[in-house]
């Protein structure tokens, strides 16, 4: 059995999957700075994370603090399938994984915008989460396609 590895070549269009993954990264500082600012608004100290039910629901700026750190968190939940994937599938399908990695980052932006607010509901105006959802699930299907070429022409 042979342990040897070929290595990967990577084609000058992987340059754009690249760049979608490093979007995320200024989609990432910039929510972190909004739910500092947030946080600063509302009084919330560190280390708490969120504002407690009774702060939220007596002050409208706790209330913001929290839609504001959800998205924030929300996003941190997603990052990993959505850069991974965005790698993974980029390898083989560079140009798709880059666009679909794109719209995602620009939905987020939507997305915290409108949850920002302080009324949840907005987080999908436009359809901002709804077509964020459906690009993280079509590059998970990029990703699957190209590792099951990849095994197949083991």
């Amino acid at each position: 059995m042979s342990t040897g590895f070929t290595g990967i070549i990577l084609h000058k269009e992987f340059a754009y999957p690249a760049a979608a993954a490093v979007s995320t990264f200024y989609l990432l500082l910039w929510q972190s700075l909004r739910v500092g600012r947030a946080r600063k608004q509302a009084g919330i100290e560190y280390p708490q994370v969120y504002a407690d039910k009774v702060e939220a629901a007596a002050r409208k700026e706790a209330h913001v603090f929290n839609c504001t750190q959800r998205a924030h968190q929300n996003t941190l939940e997603q990052l990993p399938i959505v850069v991974g994937s965005t790698l993974i599938g980029g390898l083989s399908y560079p140009v798709l994984a880059a666009s679909l990695c794109g719209v995602w980052t620009l939905t987020r932006i939507a997305y915290s915008i409108g949850y920002s607010t302080g009324d949840p509901k907005k987080r999908n105006a436009g359809g901002a989460a709804v077509l964020g959802s459906l690009s993280a699930l079509a590059l998970i299907g990029t990703s699957t396609a190209a590792v099951v070429s990849w095994i197949r022409a083991l």
